[in-house]
């Protein structure tokens, strides 16, 4: 059975072409995520007027007992500041989620510093490959993330903060 609904398909050539690299390096040391997807290919970069140093934000929900809401993270690898939902207690385990389709982040695997926390993926691109995408952790204030970036890891962010 053909899955495409052939009779109300139509191509246009209106659709927008996206040529910009879903990672920035600026400086020579910082790294900007500019594109982002959840789960089912929803963008989550932009869809907030939040923006750090100019960039737009990066938005996930968050649920944590008693609380639900967006976070606007900045898109700038190493950079904690966030905005929205944020004051939950550090040390709390979240359930990440696609703002839009409201489904679970991917689970990619355990933090392997013996914190317990464990690493959710944001994709960079729309084909959702876990070749390409930032994996940020579920437990609130326990800031470790990783970019891969074709297959490989290209920026590692682990900080203690108070």
């Amino acid at each position: 059975m053909d899955p495409v609904d052939r009779r109300n398909f139509t191509i246009t050539g209106r659709h927008r072409v996206v040529t910009d690299a879903h990672v920035a390096v600026e400086n020579d040391v910082q790294v900007v995520v500019t594109q982002a997807f959840g789960p089912r290919g929803d963008n989550l970069v932009g869809i907030s007027d939040v923006t750090f140093d100019g960039h737009p934000a990066v938005t996930v929900g968050v649920r944590a007992p008693g609380i639900d809401g967006l976070v606007h993270l900045s898109p700038i690898h190493g950079d904690a500041r966030k905005q929205g939902l944020t004051d939950i207690p550090a040390g709390t385990r979240c359930e990440l989620y696609c703002p839009v389709s409201k489904q679970p982040l991917d689970l990619v695997g355990e933090v392997e510093d013996g914190s317990g926390a464990r690493y959710y993926a944001i994709y960079l691109t729309p084909q959702l490959s876990r070749g390409s995408m930032v994996m940020v952790s579920d437990v609130w204030g326990h800031y470790h993330s990783r970019i891969i970036d074709d297959f490989e890891l290209i920026s590692a962010w682990a900080a203690a903060h108070e």
